[in-house]
């Protein structure tokens, strides 16, 4: 047995006897009826993340590391920005988030950055390396870890509730969630019965001049489609790169640009693109990214405004 094997260990057994501390110790510091329950049984929250992972919490977690902007934005959706004590570079809301610890990001992350932080929950998306560097060493530790997916809106929403069961605030997760559910159930009754314009949503460009598009199976895709739009494009699968030509070819009635209005500018005033008819017609616009690219909350914000502005005439005297 090496020596780093048996520190492991070690800190392992300990933060396991800590974790058990706390949460005896929490039962008279007004815990969730859920979390009572639990710690007064004897066991830990039990939860099933998107890998179909069984991650054991014996307590409300008060030091999170939440890697990626759409996690981050989950656990402050809860009011519990106060609790993360880690985050990857790039993540920039809600307002304060500047202030917290980094420990990634584009060129990987770092276990020695995120033990530093002494986390009792780590979550984390399997994008950029994020689970396949950190889920085995955290667990190897004894530190929780949530793997979470956003394929849909709807497992959005699921991670919303689910992170808001891993942290104790079970009700204000279902309360939050539900309120979200609400919001895309009027937006459906809204465009229900109204033609759907065929619509291209660009998401990026690439270096190689191809651009990268929401496609379905997606919940950027889902997003559009909810608000009342349709795919201008066939065939678009598992791989969101499109050539300018089979956008050209497929003269959306809408062009969506995920981005500055300074940089949709500089890619309609390309060759052929000024003569697509979502151009000619006034029917090309920006949407935010923070919206579309970032599974969270405030993507069912952006839903409502774009089939606001897709459907004027179907949302007339409905308040904003």
């Amino acid at each position: 047995q090496s020596f780093e094997d048996h520190g492991m260990r070690q800190a392992s057994t300990t933060r396991r006897q800590l974790l058990r501390q706390g949460a005896a110790a929490a039962l008279g510091c007004g815990l969730p009826a859920a979390w009572a329950d639990t710690v007064a049984a004897g066991g830990p929250v039990v939860l099933q993340d998107a890998l179909g992972r069984r991650v054991e919490i014996a307590a409300p977690p008060q030091r999170i590391v939440s890697i990626f902007a759409s996690n981050t934005e989950l656990v402050a959706a809860l009011g519990l920005l106060d609790r993360v004590v880690g985050v990857e570079d790039f993540t920039r809301f809600p307002p304060g988030v500047e202030r917290i610890p980094k420990v990634g990001g584009r060129l990987g992350f770092s276990v020695d950055a995120v033990v530093a932080r002494q986390p009792d929950l780590v979550i984390v998306t399997p994008a950029r390396q994020a689970a396949h560097q950190l889920v085995d060493p955290m667990e190897r530790i004894g530190v929780p870890v949530m793997v979470l997916l956003s394929r849909s809106l709807a497992e959005v929403l699921a991670n919303l509730r689910l992170v808001a069961r891993a942290t104790g605030v079970q009700a204000r997760g279902q309360a939050l969630a539900t309120a979200q559910e609400a919001r895309l159930l009027r937006v459906d009754r809204l465009v229900a019965g109204q033609p759907r314009p065929r619509a291209l949503m660009v998401t990026g460009r690439l270096g190689n001049g191809m651009l990268l598009a929401a496609r379905p199976g997606t919940y950027t895709g889902e997003a559009m489609v909810r608000a009342g739009a349709a795919f201008a494009l066939d065939g678009l699968g598992t791989v969101p790169q499109v050539s300018p030509e089979a956008v050209l070819a497929a003269d959306p009635d809408v062009l969506l640009f995920a981005g500055t209005q300074e940089a949709m500018q500089d890619l309609i005033g390309q060759r052929g693109w000024r003569d697509l008819r979502a151009v000619r017609g006034g029917r090309a616009t920006t949407v935010a990214r923070a919206e579309f690219l970032i599974p969270g909350p405030r993507t069912f914000g952006g839903v409502e405004k774009l089939s606001r502005w897709l459907h004027p005439a179907a949302w007339a005297g409905e308040a904003a």
